[in-house]
């Protein structure tokens, strides 16, 4: 796994966390932290139905598990079934911020956009949330993105599907509430990762120096400062904390 990141309090200690998608965009640097910080991980990913891939993930991260089911409707009960609760659950995923101008946007991938960004994580939530209710205790974190907050130019597919999970959060968390569940997301932007910032890019000095020209912190966000962002609300330090957005863009939003 790696030196662990410096400061990190065992704030999720005996915790489960049910994180989809991990082999994308956050899922990596979320099970990272959230195992150090004393977690059980259960892992989601497409993949995962080969054993190789399964067994990869596992011995990259030794005490995470990786689940074999892919189906939400198999992959909630699963999880159940082997740890008896599902403590938090991570909507974690990594749709690429395709570049859609208005006159050349095809509507079949604004489609695959909502149901990635926004049908899929609320499926999640709806057959996680009743072990939850019953338990009268839960954390969702939705992995978003902080791009609806400013809203780009010739994005506005990606963008709009991002602000369909926001608003999930909004209106979920107060429907949730009384059940003693938070939901929140992360708005992240501008965070080292191969799905969004790929080896070329990262190596492409002039192009590296105009980006981060736009982040006031000057730089890009590593993944166990997501991982750290997204394992806080999962855990009772952020027991108060729900219906918001947290950006983590390095000022940019």
């Amino acid at each position: 796994m790696g030196p662990q990141p410096r400061g990190i309090a065992m704030l999720l200690k005996d915790r489960v966390l049910l994180i989809t998608n991990v082999e994308k965009f956050a899922g990596h640097g979320t099970t990272k932290v959230a195992l150090a910080q004393g977690a059980t991980v259960l892992a989601h990913d497409p993949t995962f139905e080969a054993p190789s891939a399964r067994h990869r993930y596992e011995s990259h991260f030794p005490g995470a598990h990786a689940l074999a089911a892919t189906d939400p409707a198999t992959l909630v009960p699963l999880a159940l079934k082997r740890h008896g609760h599902i403590d938090a659950l991570v909507n974690n995923d990594a749709y690429p911020a395709l570049r859609a101008p208005l006159a050349e946007a095809r509507l079949e991938d604004y489609r695959a956009a909502l149901e990635a960004m926004a049908v899929a994580p609320f499926r999640l939530t709806q057959l996680v949330a009743p072990s939850m209710r019953k338990r009268k205790s839960g954390r969702i974190v939705f992995v978003s993105s902080a791009a609806p907050l400013r809203g780009i130019a010739n994005y506005a597919p990606y963008v709009s599907a991002r602000a369909a999970a926001n608003g999930l959060v909004s209106s979920l968390a107060k429907e949730l509430g009384r059940d003693g569940i938070t939901v929140n997301a992360v708005g992240s932007n501008y965070v080292e990762n191969p799905d969004y910032f790929p080896p070329a890019l990262l190596a492409d000095k002039e192009a590296m120096a105009k980006m981060t020209a736009q982040i006031p912190l000057g730089r890009l966000g590593k993944p166990e400062e997501l991982g750290a962002a997204i394992c806080f609300l999962c855990s009772d330090a952020a027991g108060f904390v729900t219906g918001h957005v947290l950006p983590h863009a390095g000022g940019w939003a």
